[in-house]
């Protein structure tokens, strides 16, 4: 058995499950929240009551507000944190991690002001840290990501799933994935990173949709509709920034796309059922306890969709809806009343034709 030390940097509901996860596996893991009450609270009764209830941590998991602490003497960090605290958190990390450690994004989102993928803003920030054009690429590999459809409370309770892990070193990659599976969690390797990072952005946005389409009562159809162009629309952007088409047919593509736009366990989903059903979305966010990270995505992903010249329709309407108080219903008339298009478009499939 692999004995890794892992520092979880996040104590929301999927950090919590991921250190109970790699906990479980016999790992000596860390995990960090940013709020000292709620850790404390944690690691009185072993238990996430606010984010992840009902499931007990083990003693070899240890649960700090100590950045230094969670972070000294980890090969392994494994970033959860929303998009829109990931640079800050992550320059608190880099201080105290090892020199050579790799740093795993688990978040899903693209950075508002740079439009920077989180692997983009790990590179970032370790770029301007070591200021050595010469490291580069040993940068680059040390940035990967974890993908793919699962929801933090089913991974918790151990039930069957499968992710991928991502670095552009195939080595890495399968370390990584070596380090990370169980019999009950089973990961892929992939080299695509920018493709599952955009798979599991994008998905956030396609599922606000899907969700609005429910909200207002349009049923199965189009729900179906939606996640097949949807999946188009990322599937597009993706292939424009470099990424494989074959991985938006995959875990982290049509995948977690699925899971998010039908799972009764979404957020973005919610958020969006309760859009088609009349709600504003100020209402929506004050009764939420944790983050949809599709409402910021969807404006990061506006600009970054434009500065590409992609077109995103779907992405569009979602967007109007939530920034520009569009009516639900407007927004699938404009969809539907579209300029009529051949289904397969070369710039979509162009590697696959």
């Amino acid at each position: 058995m692999l004995l890794e030390k892992i520092a979880v940097i996040g104590a929301g509901s999927w950090g919590t499950a991921l250190a109970k996860l790699f906990g479980d596996q016999g790992k000596n893991i860390s995990l960090w929240g940013h709020k000292k009450k709620h850790v404390e609270a944690i690691d009185r009764e072993r238990e996430n009551k606010t984010y992840l209830p009902g499931y007990k941590l083990g003693k070899n998991v240890k649960v700090t507000s100590d950045i230094r602490e969670a972070v000294s003497g980890h090969k392994i960090i494994v970033m959860v944190v929303p998009s829109h605290v990931f640079r800050e958190t992550f320059l608190r990390v880099v201080p105290f991690m090892e020199e050579d450690a790799t740093i795993v994004s688990a978040a899903k989102g693209i950075e508002n002001d740079t439009l920077m993928t989180m692997t983009g803003v790990i590179t970032d920030v370790l770029y301007k840290q070591k200021g050595h054009e010469g490291l580069r690429k040993v940068i680059d590999e040390r940035a990967c990501v974890l993908a793919g459809p699962s929801f933090a409370g089913e991974v918790a309770g151990e039930t069957p799933t499968a992710v991928t892990v991502g670095s552009i070193n195939k080595d890495r990659a399968q370390f990584l994935q070596n380090v990370f599976s169980s019999e009950k969690f089973r990961v892929y390797a992939s080299i695509d990173v920018i493709g599952l990072e955009l798979g599991g952005a994008l998905k956030n946005i396609i599922a606000i949709a899907a969700g609005i389409c429910d909200g207002l009562g349009y049923g199965t159809n189009a729900r179906a509709a939606l996640i097949t162009r949807g999946l188009a629309e990322i599937t597009r952007l993706g292939v424009k920034m470099g990424a494989n088409p074959l991985t938006f047919s995959g875990l982290a593509g049509l995948g977690d796309l699925v899971l998010t736009c039908t799972g009764d366990l979404s957020r973005n989903r919610s958020v969006g059922i309760k859009l088609g059903q009349g709600e504003t979305l100020s209402e929506i966010l004050e009764e939420m306890e944790m983050v949809a990270e599709g409402v910021k995505t969807a404006r990061s992903a506006m600009a970054l969709a434009i500065k590409m010249e992609v077109e995103m329709p779907i992405l569009e309407q979602v967007y109007k809806v939530i920034y520009e108080d569009k009516s639900c219903k407007d927004a699938v008339h404009a969809l539907l009343t579209r300029d009529l298009k051949e289904e397969l478009e070369k710039e979509n499939y162009v590697e696959l034709v």
